[in-house]
C-alpha cells in the first residue's frame, strides 16, 4: 500500500483499476473496508482510490484536534503521490464534508457523490456518538454498527460479523475516533455556490445520525446538485449497496461521457 506524506503524517492508500480516478473517502473512524461494496464495482472502467484517513488503519494517527480542512490537505497529498490529474470524488458523512472542502480549495475535481452529508456539523446528531467503540470490545462494536442501519443486522449475521472484524483491523482508536467527530461536528461548508462540480447527493431516508432534510438542503443550495433519496439508513451504501452501486456507476458514466 503506497504512502504519501502530508505535515508529516503518513497516509496510506491504495488503487485498483485502469480510467479516470474515483476516490472514496471514509467517514468518523472507518477504515476503507467501508467501500467494500463499491470499491470492487468501481475498479474495472475505473481507478478506484481508497486511503486511511489520519488517526485510521495503517495512516499516522497523531494526537487531535483533526479538521475538515486538514484532511482535505492529506487528500490532496495522496492525489498528488499518486499522479492523480483529474478525480471524482465519494464520500460518506465526514467523508463528504472532506469532500466538500476538497472541491472548493484544489482543482483536481471532476464530480462529487455524497452519502449522509450535511453542509454543516450542526445537523450531525448525538446518534453519531452511538458509532464509538473500543477496538478491542467485539460486543460494543457489533452493537454500535447498528446505530448506522435502519435494517436490523441480527439478520445478517454473516456481513455483521465480517464488519467487526474489519474495524477491529483498521478502524480509529477512541482517541483519533473522538478528533474525527470532532472535525465532523465542527465543519461549516465553504459558500456552496462556488462549488460548481456536478454533485449527487444520495441520503438513507432512515438516516439518524445526519437527517434526510440536511441532504436535501446541501442538493438545493449546490449549484449542479441533484438529490436522491434511497432507503437505508445513514450507511445506505452499504445497506443497499446493489442499487446504490449501481446509481453510483449511472452517474460516473454520465459525468465521463460529459467530460
Amino acid at each position: 500500500m503506497p504512502t504519501a506524506t502530508a505535515d508529516g503524517v503518513a497516509v496510506h492508500y491504495e488503487c485498483d483499476g485502469d480510467g479516470e480516478t474515483v476516490a472514496f473517502v471514509n467517514d468518523v473512524g472507518a477504515g476503507a473496508w467501508l467501500w467494500s461494496w463499491q470499491h470492487g464495482v468501481v475498479a474495472g472502467p475505473y481507478e478506484s482510490l481508497v486511503w486511511d484517513l489520519r488517526g485510521t488503519g495503517r495512516s499516522d494517527a497523531p494526537p487531535g484536534p483533526y479538521s475538515v480542512d486538514r484532511l482535505a490537505a492529506d487528500l490532496e497529498a495522496v492525489f498528488a503521490d499518486a499522479g492523480v490529474a483529474r478525480v471524482h470524488l465519494v464520500g460518506a458523512g465526514l467523508g463528504g464534508m472532506v469532500a466538500l472542502a476538497y472541491a472548493h480549495e484544489y482543482d483536481r475535481g471532476a464530480s462529487l457523490t455524497l452519502f449522509g452529508t450535511a453542509a454543516s456539523g450542526d445537523a450531525v446528531t448525538d446518534k453519531l456518538d452511538d458509532l464509538r467503540a473500543s477496538l478491542d470490545d467485539r460486543a460494543a462494536l457489533e452493537t454500535s454498527l447498528q446505530t448506522a442501519f435502519a435494517s436490523d443486522l441480527t439478520d445478517h449475521p454473516t456481513i455483521r460479523e465480517e464488519m467487526v472484524e474489519w474495524r477491529q483491523a483498521d478502524d480509529a482508536d477512541p482517541a483519533a475516533w473522538d478528533a474525527q467527530a470532532a472535525a465532523m461536528r465542527a465543519f461549516e461548508a465553504p459558500p456552496l455556490y462556488e462549488i460548481t462540480l456536478p454533485t449527487l447527493v444520495l441520503h438513507g431516508v432512515d438516516d439518524e445520525i445526519v437527517p434526510a432534510s440536511a441532504g436535501e438542503s446541501l442538493a438545493a443550495d449546490l449549484p449542479r446538485g441533484e438529490y436522491r433519496a434511497v432507503e437505508g439508513g445513514h450507511w445506505a451504501f452499504v445497506e443497499e449497496s446493489a442499487a446504490v452501486s449501481d446509481a453510483v456507476l449511472g452517474w460516473l458514466d454520465e459525468q465521463t461521457d460529459d467530460a
